[in-house]
């Protein structure tokens, strides 16, 4: 057990934050200590952790290319180099989604053959996403990461193959199509794949309980269920990607238990190897909970979670950033392994996005003045992504009140991490007890700390 303790912690005031940093030292406890405690436990582990990451749209790169391009690497670099979040995903779409600069498909079908589109695929994954994954990939080789790890997810198939005739306002997939579409989404990651970027996972639909004004596709779970049985799966193995994880849900967390219970049947058990939530239904952590206890071979991915400014006020940025923090804790906490944001940067409008479903983001760019900044939630999601590293095994915590709440790890180095959010408007003391030692320690009013020891 190290004896030193080191923390830091984030304060917000007057538009601005600041961060203190602390070193202290573990004394042996002699049973005087009993009351606002917090225990650890890291003999008790539970699940291991993949890795923090985040989106890399259309609307993202569109927005960086606008800007310097020494800033736009800088930014990038925000994220993915030796002194960025330590993000190692990256989320992106397959065609187009509400934060794209219209809707399109690279999708080809001529006389049964599907086949991409490399005019369309070059105009909007090669001008935008593609330039800065490669940015990203250099920078995480650079440190020994390895490869970035890619999640890729439609929003709709195009619109001839839907039954709205649309790419928005939900529809479901026609079933003559079906295998056609299926065939298209491993092209697409053999797209990916050719060009150096191994896929990690593959969701079958983003928010496929979603009726939207943008790009949407409804799939009831027996749909979803018989299309990767009939279609999707053995597709992957035709085009040797049985190593992809197919994901199932890839929407809100309020839902998650009842779609994989629904859908992950024993006729698809080896075909199914992913459930991803997003958070924009509340809370729910026991859903997930439950999802991980009765699943627990099933990779859990947070793939999605923004301020959206249609339900949230724009300028509230320890709001937002507190969200973030409260719903990364409840996820980390009940069994999620890996956690993707959406955009990574946009604009300071919120966008681009072809119809004006407006988001904040923890880095927002100013394209007409080449002008950038950090909001008070990329500070925050540094407290986890900076010292939970992929690998990292959960730890076993007891804590004296709920006013903190709170997520302990344990990195492959032996290094523990402790992440404390206090969202009150007093400093609580507390005791950090790990066997027979303690250290005193204070979590600020509206603040959150990350501790190491």
């Amino acid at each position: 057990m190290r004896k030193n303790v080191s923390s830091v912690t984030t304060l917000f005031g007057d538009g601005q934050f600041r961060q203190v940093r602390q070193e202290t030292s573990f004394h042996e406890n002699d049973d005087s200590i009993e009351g606002k405690v917090v225990s650890v436990f890291p003999e008790i582990t539970y699940q291991d952790f993949h890795g923090f990451g985040g989106a890399i749209t259309e609307a993202v790169g569109s927005v960086l290319n606008q800007l310097v391009p020494e800033d736009a690497d800088d930014i990038i670099s925000s994220y993915f180099g030796p002194d960025g979040l330590g993000y190692t995903w990256v989320r992106t779409h397959i065609d187009s989604c509400d934060f794209s600069l219209g809707t399109y498909s690279s999708l080809s079908l001529d006389e049964g053959r599907v086949s991409i589109d490399s005019s369309v695929f070059d105009q909007h994954d090669g001008r935008y996403i593609l330039p800065y994954l490669k940015k990203a990939r250099q920078l995480l080789q650079e440190q020994g990461k390895g490869p970035v790890r890619l999640y890729l997810t439609p929003w709709s198939p195009p619109a001839f193959m839907k039954s709205n005739g649309k790419r928005d306002g939900g529809g479901q997939l026609l079933s003559e199509y079906s295998d056609a579409w299926a065939q298209y989404l491993c092209q697409y990651v053999e797209k990916y794949e050719d060009m150096g970027f191994p896929v990690a996972v593959l969701g079958v639909q983003n928010e496929s309980n979603a009726v939207q004004t943008w790009d949407s596709c409804c799939y009831t779970p027996a749909e979803e269920h018989d299309f990767i049985r009939d279609k999707l799966y053995p597709r992957t193995i035709d085009h040797n990607l049985e190593y992809v994880k197919i994901a199932v849900w890839d929407h809100n967390r309020d839902e998650l238990f009842a779609r994989v219970q629904e859908v992950y049947s024993d006729d698809v058990r080896d075909m199914i190897g992913a459930a991803a939530f997003h958070w924009y239904g509340g809370d729910h952590f026991e859903g997930l909970r439950m999802t991980h206890e009765q699943y627990p071979e099933l990779l859990l991915v947070f793939s999605e979670g923004c301020i959206e400014y249609s339900r949230l006020d724009h300028g509230s940025q320890l709001e937002h950033a507190q969200r973030y923090a409260h719903n990364i804790i409840g996820d980390l906490n009940n069994g999620m392994h890996a956690w993707i944001d959406w955009n990574i940067v946009l604009n300071y409008q919120g966008g681009p996005n072809h119809v004006q479903n407006l988001c904040d983001a923890p880095i927002m760019g100013d394209p007409a003045t080449g002008a950038y900044r950090k909001n008070l939630s990329y500070h925050y999601i540094g407290h986890f992504s900076r010292y939970i590293k992929p690998g990292a095994v959960r730890i076993g915590l007891s804590r004296f009140t709920n006013d903190l709440e709170i997520t302990t790890w344990k990195n492959t180095d032996g290094t523990c991490v402790m992440v404390v959010l206090n969202m009150q408007d007093a400093d609580i003391s507390f005791h950090l007890k790990q066997g027979g030692a303690v250290v005193g320690l204070t979590a600020a009013a509206q603040s959150i700390m990350t501790v190491e020891f």
